[in-house]
């Protein structure tokens, strides 16, 4: 597609998205079989409910229904105190009652909004139309002549979000995906699995003329599952559409799919409409009447949310890509805040920048180790705190700490003094030991030329006499003693 800048800057996009989000339960919305699909056999989370076998009633979690009221807040929104069941008649293939059970006329989740933080600082706010709780369908897996039936996520908990369409980038549209995740992680509505499918976006795209008075038609890219996915897709999208309307063609509302490999979106099938759809209430499920005292009650446990912590994180004055990266593991913010509390704002700084360095999109990696997937790990707050107490009474180098913290957060220590000891890190402090070490490189000749710059005001030249001193004690010596020393004998 060769459309020029020029020409796009003629065009709007509009977004909206859709987001369904895997309840963080430990049986189906309907079905006692268990919730966690993740590397199953196909078809071994299963119950007589999910197959749709004559006879078998749904049974309501009500687990599912008090994380719908935690999202709820979360999303600004209120709750509805009467909600209702209905039943999706559209073919589902691998669903084998033939409909979907979900919340068409009568959702949990009315109006509401989230804030998203975008890089220049601002905060985008989107509204939420509604969020409904739904189940999900199977998966059906393709092969030459026949295809096979995997029914594990058949009857997940689901609560779909939907966005009215407030996004006009695809900045706007990543920043939003981020922060609704990141809400619905901090208020233990979901794992937040975004590999596993916990979060799935549907991004809805339309182009037109700036200033017209109509929104062009849309197509929907189904099924995102990262926020690179979803800025990605919402920029290739707008350049096909906005190509399509130069060449006088019309953009066809449809379905499409996005190829990360090829980083292109292509058509799945034709975009439905309502009358596609055949809705009626669930004879089965009783309606959902919730007092005010109950929504308090769940709503009073739901734990700080990311506005709070970006507040209490704050007062550490560093880059805001740190904070990104923290914030996008809970369990790193909750490490940080912690050292905040415990040891104020130094440690927890240096903490925080040390989370920084590490790769947390899907696994971390450090120095030669194996990735390790983050939703396994619980970072050991503690040994944190032990080790910027290393650094901070000057038993550790920076370079050396780092080191150690690789370490502390893979789970291979609970004792960073034992293990940096044991790596031979730990700086030599010992006034008299470094003193020794200085003198025998002041008494090098290699050193003259060194010696002779610092006495005519070329300071830099000390570093290659630290530089020295480090080598000679295998790198333990404390460099700030090596250098204080130095300048005393010089």
């Amino acid at each position: 597609m060769a459309v020029s800048d020029e020409i796009l800057q003629q065009y709007e996009m509009t977004i909206g998205i859709e987001c369904h989000v895997q309840l963080a339960t430990k049986t189906k919305l309907f079905s006692p079989a268990d919730n966690d699909a993740r590397d199953a056999e196909p078809n071994s989370k299963t119950h007589e409910i999910d197959f749709g076998l004559p006879g078998m009633l749904p049974v309501l979690n009500k687990h599912a229904v008090e994380l719908a009221v935690r999202a709820g807040k979360a999303l600004n929104a209120p709750i509805a105190r009467v909600s209702r069941f209905d039943r999706k008649h559209y073919f589902y293939p691998d669903l084998p009652k033939g409909y979907q059970t979900s919340q068409m006329y009568q959702p949990i989740i009315l109006a509401g909004y989230v804030d998203a933080p975008l890089e220049d600082g601002s905060l985008k706010r989107v509204r939420i139309h509604h969020a409904h709780m739904e189940e999900d369908a199977g998966k059906l897996t393709h092969h030459d002549g026949y295809s096979l039936v995997d029914l594990n996520r058949a009857g997940t908990p689901l609560i779909e979000i939907v966005s009215e369409p407030d996004m006009h980038s695809a900045e706007e549209a990543k920043a939003y995906a981020s922060e609704l995740h990141k809400l619905m992680v901090y208020a233990g509505v979901t794992h937040g699995d975004l590999y596993h499918g916990n979060m799935r976006f549907d991004v809805n795209i339309s182009v037109a003329k700036k200033g017209a008075t109509e929104l062009g038609k849309r197509a929907e890219v189904k099924n995102l599952n990262s926020f690179r996915s979803v800025e990605r897709a919402a920029e290739y999208e707008f350049k096909r559409q906005v190509d399509l309307l130069e060449r006088g063609e019309q953009v066809v509302q449809e379905t499409r799919g996005w190829s990360d490999d090829q980083q292109i979106t292509t058509s799945q099938r034709s975009k439905e409409d309502a009358q596609d759809y055949r809705y009626m209430p669930d004879p089965d499920i009783p309606p959902v009447v919730l007092s005010d005292e109950e929504i308090a009650r769940i709503q009073a446990e739901v734990p700080m949310l990311p506005g709070e912590y970006r507040e209490k994180l704050s007062v550490l004055n560093v880059d805001k890509s740190v904070v990104y990266t923290i914030m996008d593991f809970k369990p790193y913010a909750d490490a940080v805040l912690s050292a905040l509390d415990s040891r104020g704002v130094s440690a927890a700084r240096r903490i925080a920048n040390w989370f920084a360095s590490v790769n947390t999109t899907e696994t971390v990696e450090w120095g030669d180790y194996d990735a390790i997937d983050v939703s396994d790990m619980m970072p050991n707050v503690e040994g944190l705190i032990k080790l910027s107490d290393l650094v901070d009474h000057g038993e550790l180098s920076s370079t050396a700490a780092k080191e150690v913290f690789g370490a502390v957060i893979l789970n291979m220590t609970d004792d960073p003094r034992e293990f940096a000891e044991k790596e031979h890190l730990l700086q030599v402090s010992d006034e008299g030991a470094i003193a020794a070490i200085v003198d025998e490189v002041l008494s090098d000749p290699a050193s003259a030329a060194s010696i002779a710059d610092i006495k005519a005001g070329k300071d830099k030249a000390i570093g290659y006499l630290v530089g020295q001193v480090m080598k000679r004690s295998k790198g333990q010596a404390n460099p700030s003693l090596a250098q204080k020393l130095i300048r005393e004998k010089l």
